[in-house]
């Protein structure tokens, strides 16, 4: 492959991408030397530039991939939530509840079972809960401010779809451990490369237009003969791509040198 040039990455994802030349984030900008401070200056597009940059970038004109608006929802499923509603994405029945007389409200909204999620900051499946009852629910409700709860939907496997840019570069089923109520590797859940349904893919690449994400592991699932929208991870994990015999940093060299993102 021949690379005429190194576009420039300020976060590690693409350090072993033989293209990109990663200059670590430093919150303080003067920390840069005067050359790192140039290509950063003249660069027509930033690659993984941290939620700190990001929006800075975006203020002067500067592209980035991800782009400004991906970064906006990293890990915040109150935002997520929000954009689902306003979109008409299919979603969940969700909602948020803030400060403690409101969190009291929560069973006259939600029948047991239902689920508590930590918001902001959680992801491979940490900080989910599946509440059965009072106990479950006040244990919860000591760990989290604000309240963020969603209906539960009895199923055993759900869908990663992993958009690059403006297309599926990747797809796959991840099925629940036997008694585990969650779908993520990360807490055992079984990779399945069995047919993905394309109502699943067409849903995940107009979630990803709409909200304007160029960079997501988009989860679905089909329950009741309908799919929804669970979450977008945008910094998602890449054993679904080693177990697809998938080499990512090769797929996101070659998608940079063909300027797809």
């Amino acid at each position: 492959m021949n690379f005429s040039k190194k576009v420039i990455a300020l976060e590690p994802r693409l350090r072993p991408c033989r293209n990109v030349l990663t200059l670590g984030v430093r919150l303080n900008f003067s920390d840069y030397s005067p050359e790192e401070i140039a290509l950063i200056q003249n660069a027509d597009k930033i690659y993984y530039p941290s939620t700190f940059y990001a929006d800075l970038f975006d203020s002067m004109g500067k592209k980035t991939f991800p782009s400004y608006h991906t970064y906006k929802y990293i890990q915040d499923k109150i935002k997520q939530t929000a954009l689902f509603s306003l979109l008409n994405i299919p979603h969940p029945r969700t909602r948020v509840f803030y400060g403690n007389p409101k969190k009291k409200t929560i069973p006259d909204h939600f029948k047991f079972p239902f689920i508590g999620k930590i918001a902001r900051g959680s992801c491979m499946g940490r900080g989910v809960y599946l509440i059965t009852n009072n106990q479950d629910l006040s244990a919860y409700l000591e760990m989290t401010t604000p309240a963020y709860i969603q209906e539960y939907l009895q199923i055993d496997r759900d869908i990663r779809v992993v958009i690059i840019g403006n297309r599926v570069v990747h797809a796959y089923w991840r099925i629940a451990s036997p008694g585990e109520f969650r779908c993520n590797v990360a807490v055992g859940a079984k990779i399945s490369f069995d047919s993905v349904p394309g109502q699943a893919l067409e849903l995940a690449l107009y979630t990803a237009d709409k909200c304007r994400w160029d960079d997501a592991g988009i989860d679905i699932c089909m329950y009741k003969g309908e799919f929804y929208v669970l979450e977008a991870n945008i910094k998602y994990g890449k054993r679904g791509f080693k177990a697809a015999g998938i080499d990512y940093f090769k797929l996101m060299e070659t998608m940079i040198e063909n300027e797809e993102i």
